[in-house]
């Protein structure tokens, strides 16, 4: 019996170093160490040619193109087709492919103005129409799809993300860090929603540490950071682009504390990979950050600088006091391994298929 085809679209990985690359990333290895060829279905990765074999002979590949975008019937047939993030530009082609829909977050509704809203409430209504099964990475972002789409009794499922588990052996010390101070780190792209500009004052109050700020730079946002470093004179804060794996495990393992003041988030994945390094985090409890942080994030209750800063001195100390709260950081890090998310895919996969 011909077996039955999954396509799994990771075309994200053209833009690696951004979350969702990551994240893409984390699927091709989790297929690469636990799917087999002589399984009861054949399994095929959407993505860039120039990849192809980085997750192992047993996977099949397809090419992500720019001709796959308007004439998507030369992708080929599946199945089931997953498309793990809600604005990629490659659909199913076949009407009888089931077609799983994952939503991190609906950002759109805030970031952007007039007719792009439109435009992407437009891309995204059609997708969910045309979607067999929803998932949402988060209870937040399940009730803004809820709230801002007619599902017509679609069940939503919430699968939260799965966290790399970072191989900290394999890690290297950056070459923009030029001193043994202690430091606060944070990461994410440098645009207007992670609201890193708040923490430029708040090392005013915390001169005797650095702040390392990864992530891509992006304009204009970024520049008015440098703007405001240069002007209030802040030589211990750092933006330093895109780092490696090898230098995020060196920045998480050896931080003082991570910090993050974002204001959208449809999940927050560096909270937990904080978390998993038994780090402290302070963070914003906007949007699902209050939800994922749970009990072992310290929240911001405003972005006033000597609030922000009151909050750290309090808990920065005592947690540190004790080595149970790093573990206890740990452990809950752990329910979020990509393990137990994929295996929750893997039962969406095989009921999408009516297989066991």
């Amino acid at each position: 019996m011909k077996k039955k085809k999954i396509l799994v679209d990771l075309s994200i990985l053209k833009n690696v170093y951004c979350g969702l690359g990551q994240v893409a990333l984390n699927y091709g290895y989790y297929f690469k160490e636990n799917y087999s060829a002589s399984a009861n279905y054949e399994l095929y990765l959407l993505m860039p040619k120039e990849l192809f074999g980085i997750f192992g002979s047993e996977v099949k590949y397809v090419e992500s193109n720019n001709r796959k975008k308007f004439l998507p019937f030369l992708t080929g047939k599946y199945d089931v087709w997953h498309a793990i993030h809600q604005l990629s530009k490659y659909p199913p082609f076949y009407w009888n492919t089931k077609y799983i829909l994952t939503i991190h977050d609906l950002n759109f509704l805030y970031e952007k103005k007039g007719a792009k809203i439109k435009k992407y409430y437009r891309r995204i209504r059609r997708k969910v129409n045309r979607a067999s099964k929803i998932v949402c990475i988060s209870q937040f972002t399940k009730d803004e799809v809820t709230k801002n789409f007619k599902l017509r009794k679609k069940k939503i499922d919430v699968v939260y993300n799965g966290v790399n588990l970072f191989d900290v052996q394999n890690q290297k010390k950056p070459d923009f860090v030029k001193n043994d101070k202690p430091f606060f780190f944070t990461i994410g792209e440098t645009n207007a929603k992670k609201n890193f500009h708040v923490l430029l004052p708040l090392m005013k109050l915390f001169p005797e540490k650095e702040l390392y700020v990864a992530g891509k730079i992006v304009m204009p946002y970024a520049q008015k950071m440098l703007d405001m470093i240069e002007t209030e004179k802040l030589h211990n804060v750092h933006l330093t682009g895109t780092v490696s794996n090898e230098e995020r495990t060196w920045l998480y393992t050896n931080c003082e504390a991570f910090l993050f003041p974002s204001l959208l988030e449809g999940f927050g994945l560096p909270v937990i990979e904080a978390m998993s390094f038994g780090k402290p985090v302070f963070s914003s409890k906007e949007t699902s950050l209050k939800e994922i942080g749970g009990d072992c994030a310290f929240f911001w209750d405003s972005f006033d600088t000597d609030r922000m800063k009151e909050v750290i001195d309090r808990h920065l100390p005592l947690f540190y006091a004790s080595p149970d709260n790093a573990e206890k950081n740990r452990l809950y890090a752990e329910n979020f391994s990509y393990a137990k998310h994929m295996e929750k895919y893997r039962e969406i996969y095989m009921e999408m298929l009516s297989i066991s």
